[in-house]
Order: structure tokens, then sequence, then C-alpha cells
């Protein structure tokens, strides 16, 4: 049985939550810096400010009322038939609840009835858990690379899915 429920869209405190979530978990685990969740907290809030439901759509987890997970694809690439996966995330309380395998399903199936061709995602290399997930949706490494895009310097993953 789901503990969680599932929303589409904006909700309020969305871009602040999945901000926290980013900043946190990537500064913790890989030692990102304040660079890296500004560039979260502007590119998601430009994408908010540009949502069309014709494209675009974010589904939110919530637990008793709080965002506790999220996938989004953003549909303003400027290449026609492609798509972007973009901040996908599982608190503590849902990993290991078949929660992000939903959110995949969802966003995945978002992208076939939209008629995208290919998804595509940026990751960074060590990421095991959703890497697997990655993989069992269909999408595979097209692109590996050092960079310091996120304000470190690391190993860099495009991954891209063709529907």
């Amino acid at each position: 049985m789901r503990d969680y429920e599932v929303s589409t869209g904006y909700l309020p405190g969305l871009i602040g939550r999945i901000t926290q979530f980013h900043g946190e978990y990537y500064i913790k685990h890989w030692d990102f810096n304040a660079f890296f969740e500004a560039r979260v907290a502007s590119e998601l809030s430009e994408y908010i400010n540009r949502y069309d439901e014709a494209s675009d759509c974010t589904w939110c987890l919530t637990v008793d009322g709080a965002i506790e997970g999220s996938i989004t694809i953003d549909g303003a690439t400027g290449t026609t038939g492609l798509a972007h996966l973009r901040w996908f995330f599982l608190t503590d309380k849902l990993r290991g609840t078949g929660a992000g395998n939903q959110l995949m399903r969802l966003a995945m199936a978002f992208c076939q009835q939209k008629g995208f061709k290919r998804v595509y995602l940026d990751t960074v290399e060590g990421l095991e858990a959703a890497r697997h997930l990655y993989e069992k949706y269909g999408f595979k490494l097209v692109d590996e690379s050092t960079g310091q895009q996120w304000g470190t310097t690391l190993r860099e993953q495009r991954f891209e899915a063709l529907l």
C-alpha cells in the first residue's frame, strides 16, 4: 500500500523543497557548493515561470502534505521531439518503497503521450541506484566527461532514452 499522494504541476513550496533537497544532498554526499544550489533554484524558477502543460510536467509525492519526492519532464529543450528529465529526487522516507519506479513510469508515459522521441538527463558518475533505475527505463549512457558545470570537478554523464 502506498503511503504518499501523487500530484502534478506546481505546489506551494515546490521550488524551495526541490532546491533544498538537492542542495543538502549534493553538498553532503558530493561536496557541491552554493553554486550548485543557486543553479538549481534559478533553473527551476525559470522552468516554473514558463511551465506549459502541453510539453512540461512535474510530479510531486507528498506525505502528510510535505513534498518528499519529485520528477520533472521539461519539454522546452529547443529540439523538436526531445525532452529533458530533471530534478528527480526521493527523500529517505520514500527510498525503497517503489516510489522512484512510479515517478519514472509517470514521466516516461507522459513523454510517449506527448510524442517525444527521445528523453535525456544529466547526472554524475557514482549515483548507482539512480543509474540502475534509469537503465531499467531504457536510458543508455551516451556521453561522459570530466567537467565543472556543478561547481566542482567530477565525472559528468548524459543518458538518453529512445521512445
